[in-house]
């Protein structure tokens, strides 16, 4: 590895660090993206349409058992979206326009299915919310299908002999799930939000990653050296022997968790952990997670024509609290609506699922649901001696607070409390908390709402971020809130998982910080060497900032223990 030429002095281009840790090494760009068929491309006169439609069919099976065969070999929510993504593949509406468009208006095939994609994604798109969230993955499987019509290897990821840094525009969710962490040590890419689905699994699959670092692709040479830094959000391109040499130093730093948060003063900081599906609450509980602070129901509902059993529910729940004996593990009861389209809670059609009836208000249609739901928490709370906590996601007001505090009430669940999510909910914090035990603030909606910006959207990256401090103004309101009423909040989003700003949340007043169990360490390390008031004191820095940047730099700036920590 030699030093940087005088002609080639590092640069350096910033994005937003959504994965920790730092990694050296070439630089190899994403190949460009299948290209879209020629427009009007038919077939010649005399050709029997009909068979060569069901070409479409026969890749369309292909790419299904190909997606399918890869979500087998992963795990968790890698597993879940590869699977996800293999039913997009198969799905008899896209196959059955493309070949009907075949037959109809003699298209070659790849053509078909690309027209076909392109108004299946249009669709997605117009209604919003979660649907719009798949049109990446539409995008992907299209490319896959006009890959194996046109005889072209699957799109995906380059062969390289190193272990490199991967650089796109932007990545699937499906590429990201099932990267090789051996060979692909960190990845940047030119667009995409912190909290995409892409932002997600490289944090849970622990891959350093830089997102929204406009102008990488040109910057950066294939081959070429970069230093890619996840907590900092920033890409050096040709870095100096020196940067290089103390960039590895900091990498080969192995840190543990030993189970218990607190600053440097000895102020104890809760330090749990978020949990999607029963086989994750094990893992969480022997990285040293003090309980779960955020346990997501939905796995148990999705894919269903309808609602799981009580008797299933309690099974599935008594996996998580048994991993947890005498610690708390906040269950969330079903976040799910028109965005995460359930058959059994199917309403009408919504023009915008994110502002429609979601989390807690599809209790009021479907009261039996979450009935079932509680009564299932109840039995698995008595069966195992777990301390849990329930909360609801989605609450606005005051009157929904205190509706569902009466409904656990009713089920012999004492400790009942809200998701802050909506701006009014945690501008009304005190009033909610008057009834509701505690509050754990969701900041990837929360930042949503207040900025007005979809949280998928890489367009509005720059928006859709926590350091935004109108949204660390709605954390200090909310914090206020249950100061007021001598209640606990904390933090189940995904600014848990950021140190420096897990320290500026500690410093705004909340009590427990909820991260997917791979970030535990680091954040316990940087509370651990920063007493109480420096993290009030940064917190005021940050409040008073005029934008993310500046209050994500002027924290940093006052927190050089970052640099020493590798974080």
């Amino acid at each position: 590895m030699s030093s940087t030429s005088a002609a080639h002095a590092p640069t350096i281009i910033t994005g937003i660090g959504v994965s920790p840790g730092r990694v050296v090494a070439p630089a190899v760009l994403m190949p460009d993206p299948v290209a879209e068929p020629p427009s009007g491309r038919r077939l010649p006169p005399g050709t029997d349409y009909a068979a060569v439609s069901k070409r479409i069919g026969a890749a369309s099976e292909v790419v299904r058992a190909a997606l399918d065969a890869a979500a087998d070999r992963a795990q968790g929510d890698s597993a879940d979206l590869l699977h996800a993504t293999a039913a997009i593949a198969a799905d008899p509406t896209l196959v059955a326009d493309a070949e009907q468009r075949v037959v109809d208006d003699r298209l070659v095939p790849e053509r078909a299915v690309w027209e076909a994609a392109e108004a299946v994604s249009a669709q997605f798109e117009a209604l919003g919310g979660y649907f719009a969230e798949r049109t990446r993955d539409i995008a992907d499987v299209r490319d896959r299908l006009v890959a194996e019509l046109t005889g072209r290897p699957a799109p995906g990821v380059p062969a390289h002999e190193a272990p490199f840094v991967l650089v796109a525009a932007d990545l699937a969710p499906a590429i990201v799930a099932t990267l090789d962490t051996e060979r692909v040590l960190a990845i940047v890419t030119g667009t995409g939000g912190p909290t995409s689905h892409t932002a997600i699994l490289a944090r849970a699959r622990g891959i350093p990653t830089v997102v929204a670092a406009r102008g990488a692709e040109a910057a950066v040479l294939a081959e070429g050296l970069v230093l890619v830094d996840g907590s900092a959000g920033t890409v050096t391109v040709d870095p100096t022997e020196e940067q290089v040499l103390a960039a590895l130093a900091l990498a080969a730093q192995v840190r543990t968790f030993d189970g218990h948060g607190h600053t440097a003063d000895g102020h104890h900081v809760e330090l749990l952990a978020n949990v999607g599906d029963p086989a994750d609450a094990a893992p969480a509980a022997a990285a040293g997670a003090e309980g779960v602070g955020l346990f997501r129901t939905e796995f148990g509902f999705l894919d269903r024509d309808e609602a799981p059993t009580i008797d299933e529910q309690v099974a599935a729940y008594r996996r998580v609290l048994a991993a947890f004996p005498g610690r708390k593990v906040v269950v969330r009861t079903l976040d799910a609506g028109a965005d995460k389209p359930l058959p059994f809670l199917a309403g009408d059609a919504e023009v915008n699922p994110a502002l429609g009836v979601r989390g807690l208000r599809t209790a009021t249609r479907h009261p039996e649901v979450l009935d079932d739901q509680l009564t299932a928490i109840a039995r698995a709370a008595a069966a195992e001696t777990a301390e849990v906590w329930v909360m609801a996601p989605m609450v606005s007001t005051v009157d929904e607070a205190q509706q569902f505090v009466a409904s656990c009430t009713a089920h012999g669940l004492p400790v009942a409390g809200v998701m802050i999510e909506v701006p009014s909910a945690a501008l009304l914090s005190g009033p909610i908390l008057a009834h509701a035990a505690f509050a754990s603030i969701g900041t990837n909606d929360l930042t949503q709402y207040a900025m007005a910006a979809d949280r998928l959207l890489g367009a509005v990256a720059e928006l859709s971020d926590p350091w935004q401090p109108a949204v660390l103004h709605l954390v200090a309101a909310a914090c206020a809130g249950g100061a007021q009423q001598g209640r606990p909040v904390g933090v189940c989003g995904e600014a848990a998982a950021n140190p420096a700003l897990a320290a500026v949340l500690v410093g705004l007043g909340v009590s427990s910080l909820s991260m997917t169990p791979r970030a535990l360490p680091d954040v316990a390390a940087l509370l651990a060497v920063t007493p109480l008031d420096e993290c009030r004191r940064l917190a005021q820095l940050a409040l008073a900032a005029s934008s993310a940047a500046d209050a994500r730099a002027v924290v940093r700036t006052g927190l050089p223990v970052l640099e020493e920590l590798g974080l």
